[in-house]
């Protein structure tokens, strides 16, 4: 199904959700368990914060939008919400009749698009009721627009078309992902074996990219003859938008199989296409980089996210100087191989690239990487 917006037209929320209701609670008032999902202001995972056990006084119903109205970095995103849950007081749930699966999908997708107007500064939850959003408007047989009587959601009687936008969700080319890997054949992962080495001498180069302002590229409408745009955003490995190529001078674009870090929020990411950055991106490149190695190494230089802000910014000499415990590669009787030369340590231990990387390819979905 192709989406034509010619003939959409513009709904406010509080006349597409004549139920409104505010998350009720905060982490304080929760009780372990595994029960329920309590879902905050959190673009990735659908919002959901943590498990905790069921308190039915402060359970929202599902089957709803969840509208982040609040929160450092995730207001004006929307999810949709299958089951009860408990929410934050960062969240407001929207409900309708019509509300299901596929078309809650659709509008959640739509009403990101806001996500550019609010900050931390600029709370969503303030203008929620009055938030416009385009959307398939039904119509009759003859292509003229179907008018409701009742105005029930807008004044002029158009209605939302609930159905084109469940059968284009549904006519989307998707299918459950598998692997063929198994969770008991995965390789042993002993960390206690494991040996420090400081990041810097592990990498060929570290540099700052040549950054673009936002303001000077147009976002992409399609992934064809576009090229990813990475930020110091934690969403989407760091992918802003997707700009057109054309807009972009050859020397700003960087090549594939590098590690992208943003210096002010410690965002580390692997980046296996062509990419162009926006200020405050450091790239990393080393020989020993692919896809599978990246993965495994990104674990570890993530857990370095909490000691950085952006009144403690991950320079490139704190990069450097990051020390990671990485598997080092052994002789057959357990004792380390070393390597006279001492390029990745001062003891000569050398870090276990196969190992690193067959260890990620063995988990489950590895074979799906």
């Amino acid at each position: 199904m192709n989406l034509d917006i010619s003939k959409w037209q513009e709904f406010r929320v509080d006349a597409l959700f004549p139920v409104l209701k505010n998350g009720k609670a905060n982490q304080g008032m929760l009780e372990e368990g595994t029960e329920c999902f309590y879902v905050g202001a959190k673009k990735n995972d659908n919002g959901v914060m943590i498990h905790c056990a069921k308190d039915m006084s402060l359970v929202s119903k599902g089957n709803c939008i969840v509208f982040i109205c609040n929160g450092q970095g995730s207001v004006g995103y929307a999810n949709y919400m299958d089951v009860d849950f408990i929410g934050t007081t960062d969240i407001v749930a929207g409900y309708n009749e019509n509300l299901n699966e596929y078309n809650g999908v659709f509008l959640a997708t739509v009403f990101c698009k806001e996500r550019p107007k609010y900050s931390f500064g600029r709370k969503w939850k303030t203008h929620l009721k009055d938030t416009v959003a385009k959307l398939p408007t039904k119509l009759n047989a003859d292509g003229t627009f179907y008018i409701d009587e009742s105005h029930e959601y807008s004044e002029e009687g158009y209605v939302p078309d609930w159905d084109f936008m469940e059968n284009y969700i549904k006519s989307l080319r998707h299918k459950p992902l598998t692997t063929s890997n198994k969770a008991k054949n995965k390789l042993e992962l002993d960390i206690v074996g494991y040996h420090e080495f400081e990041f810097g001498k592990l990498i060929s180069k570290i540099y700052k990219a040549k950054a673009i302002n936002k303001d000077e590229l147009d976002e992409a409408e399609s992934i064809e003859d576009s090229i990813r745009y990475i930020t110091r955003t934690a969403e989407d490995n760091g992918c802003e938008m997707r700009a057109v190529l054309s807009d972009v001078e050859r020397k700003k674009i960087e090549k594939p199989n590098a590690i992208t870090i943003g210096d002010t929020t410690a965002t580390c990411f692997y980046q296996n296409e062509e990419f162009i950055t926006g200020d405050h991106i450091i790239v990393v490149r080393a020989d020993w980089l692919n896809k599978y190695t990246a993965m495994f190494v990104l674990t570890f230089l993530n857990n370095e996210h909490f000691k950085y802000s952006y009144g403690r910014a991950y320079l490139m000499d704190r990069v450097k100087e990051t020390i990671v415990k990485l598997p080092y590669k052994k002789n057959n009787d357990g004792t380390p191989i070393l390597d006279e030369s001492h390029k990745y340590s001062d003891e000569g231990y050398i870090p276990d690239w196969e190992y690193m990387e067959n260890y990620i390819k063995s988990l489950p979905y590895g074979d799906r990487i």
